[in-house]
């Protein structure tokens, strides 16, 4: 039988996301950009990276690890569409927040901004950045590398990090194109929800110690890891090996920052994860005109395939988010497994602040 999911209202997600951060010494704003961002992760069904992820940046910030000074990131250098920011360690959705505003401010002057970061954290959802700038009528995107997880393509250990992709263009009467996906076939995070839930995880996702295959999440977080984009080689594994490290030049190396192997393992708590991050925003009316003229037209063809299942209809990228965004707001918040909730309420206990408040309980 299946548990009943446990609603919490969008507001008290980020009310207890900015409890916890604020009670381990973050900065109230700093703590707000995490919340906002965590809660709408999971709104959009990104469970991977919302309330799943808000221990890891607790034991980062309760090691040292990652920075809760007074600092702001800085501008090492710029040219008029480009620069370079030093995150000075602080919290990722601290300084992807400042880099990807200044991405757009250079997109608004002269047609294009390029922004890459050095020194910073877990940024938590790409597509949160690249919607950002798409909210201003401008195409996004946003790359950062991770902790090696990811095994390379006929190799046995893990090299490369999820270094995910995330792009987002306007169309008319606000819809939109929002890619958001991992250069591995799932993220470390779906894995870690599959374990949590004692469920087992399909082909394709992780392998094991020997770097073979396997269904048992538990073998991946032990000592295995990730499969890239693909799966196995025979079904084009090799591409996602290779997008991955496009994500690491456009991070890591154009940043100088740490890079692949070069970065921590996950979760350490004895030293700073140095990561590299890069965040564009390109103005659309700077090429030819009606751009979101025709990215309506290719959303809504897309759509009106017919489908092989009558009711399955085609999806774009961004409806799978919309559609389970519009079921929070019909059931007056987020749904929750109760092992979630469970996990919320031992982190509420340790830290000795009010546990999530609950709305509700649905099917």
């Amino acid at each position: 039988m299946t548990a009943k999911q446990l609603v919490v209202p969008l507001s008290e997600m980020k009310s207890f996301v900015e409890r916890c951060m604020t009670k381990v010494g973050t900065k109230k704003d700093h703590a707000e950009s995490l919340a906002e961002l965590l809660t709408v992760a999971d709104y959009r069904g990104h469970y991977s990276h919302g309330l799943n992820r808000l221990e890891m940046y607790i034991r980062d910030v309760q090691s040292g690890t990652t920075s809760i000074s007074e600092d702001s990131p800085t501008i090492v250098k710029q040219t008029v569409s480009t620069a370079l920011v030093d995150g000075r360690n602080l919290l990722g959705p601290v300084v992807g927040k400042f880099c990807i505003d200044l991405a757009i401010t250079k997109a608004k002057d002269t047609g294009i901004g390029w922004v890459v970061a050095k020194d910073s954290n877990h940024f938590g959802i790409a597509g949160w950045y690249s919607m950002r700038v798409c909210q201003q009528g401008l195409v996004g995107m946003a790359y950062t590398n991770t902790s090696p997880l990811v095994v390379p393509t006929r190799a046995k250990r893990a090299t490369l990090g999820t270094n995910p992709i995330a792009v987002a263009a306007p169309a008319n009467n606000g819809d939109s194109f929002v890619l958001d996906m991992a250069t591995s076939t799932a993220a470390l995070g779906k894995v870690e929800i599959n374990h949590r839930k004692d469920m087992s995880i399909p082909n394709g996702w992780g392998v094991d110690k020997d770097g073979r295959q396997t269904n048992n999440p538990e073998d991946v977080l032990r000592d295995g890891g990730l499969m890239p984009l693909g799966g196995a080689e025979e079904s084009g594994g090799y591409k996602g090996t290779g997008l991955a490290m496009m994500v690491e030049m456009f991070c890591g190396i154009m940043a100088g920052s740490k890079y692949a192997s070069n970065i921590r393992s996950w979760k350490s708590s004895k030293e700073m994860a140095h990561l590299g991050q890069c965040f564009v925003a390109i103005d659309p009316g700077a090429f030819a005109a009606g751009f979101t003229d025709r990215m309506s037209d290719l959303l809504d063809h897309q759509r009106n395939l017919e489908p092989i299942d009558a009711e399955n209809s085609v999806l774009v990228p961004g409806d799978p988010e919309r559609q389970h965004m519009s079921q929070c707001d019909t059931s007056g918040g987020i749904p929750y497994h109760p092992n979630q909730i469970d996990f919320a309420n031992n982190i509420a206990k340790e830290l000795e602040i009010e546990p999530m408040k609950i709305a509700t309980a649905c099917k």
